[in-house]
């Protein structure tokens, strides 16, 4: 296998691992966040290294995240086919993109300003701890989206080197969104979580239960996202984002069937790809259009 072949097979291995295609989870609303902070179009600098600043940041936790989990990966039957069980890729190799991917993090945050800086070694420490929540409480989901809501609130960061109230509104969005559909997830592993000592909400309430609190989630998140409508005196475009990511969100919860794997992956990942985008779309039309 020649140099460049081994190039292009490690970074596909990578791509993988880290699911990079799900960055678009977070990276709709960090732009919404931007565009809000600046009152406007942020400037090219600003942009770049905060997207830069998002993705290293992403990609460094998710592969933590795949290192911390393995020995669970490699027990669990939907899981064993991942790159570690499998030996595809080394814990060695794994924890050097782990740091190369903070390293850039931090100087990205340094180009940024003085406060995404200072808060560079917070937010590493709060992407990385993720992976031992579901150890020992069922909140691990709602952890999970408060480490990915860091996205709009690092972002809004980002533009304006201060705090405010806004972002916390819209990082509340992407927590809700993300626990609800992580829980929808997890329903597919409540008897292996419950066989291995493994914490999650499905594992803990059942999943009818489970059910009902990520619906609960999801429409804390609408009532937010209502509220933002109000707060940032946005107009027509941004409710009819709003209202077809309603009905994906309600589309989402009538296709779960935690037996079925590929439904499964439409409802807890293809259709919130397709939601976020959709919100991202008729905000910036409404911010900019009408």
């Amino acid at each position: 296998m020649s140099t460049l072949s081994l190039v292009y097979r490690k970074a596909k291995l990578f791509g993988e691992l880290v699911m990079f295609s799900h960055t678009l989870f977070s990276l709709p609303f960090a732009v919404i966040s931007m565009v809000w902070a600046a009152h406007g179009i942020p400037s090219g600098r600003t942009m770049l290294w905060g997207l830069i600043a998002l993705v290293a940041a992403r990609n460094g936790a998710n592969a933590f995240n795949r290192v911390a989990d393995q020995t669970f990966d490699a027990m669990n039957p939907r899981t064993a086919e991942r790159h570690m069980p499998r030996k595809q890729l080394r814990s060695k190799e794994v924890l050097i993109f782990v740091a190369v991917n903070y390293a850039i993090f931090i100087g990205a945050s340094a180009m940024l300003n003085t406060l995404c800086l200072a808060l560079s070694p917070v937010a590493i420490f709060l992407i990385s701890s993720y992976s031992y929540t579901k150890r020992f409480t069922y909140l691990s989901h709602l952890y999970l989206g408060f480490v990915i809501a860091s996205a709009p609130i690092g972002a809004w960061f980002a533009v304006t080197g201060h705090f405010a109230f806004t972002p916390f509104v819209l990082g509340t969005v992407v927590m809700l969104w993300i626990a609800g559909f992580d829980v929808i997830y997890g329903t597919q592993d409540i008897e292996f979580d419950r066989s291995i000592g493994l914490w999650s909400i499905p594992s803990y309430f059942g999943l009818h239960n489970a059910l009902w609190i990520a619906k609960g989630m999801h429409a804390i998140m609408v009532f937010l996202l209502l509220f933002l409508y109000v707060w940032q005196g946005l107009g027509w475009l941004y409710l009819i984002g709003i209202a077809i990511a309603v009905l994906l969100l309600l589309t989402e919860h009538n296709l779960i069937k935690p037996t079925n794997p590929k439904l499964m992956k439409i409802a807890s990942y293809n259709l919130n790809q397709v939601i976020s985008m959709t919100i991202l779309a008729f905000t910036l039309a409404d911010y900019f259009v009408s």
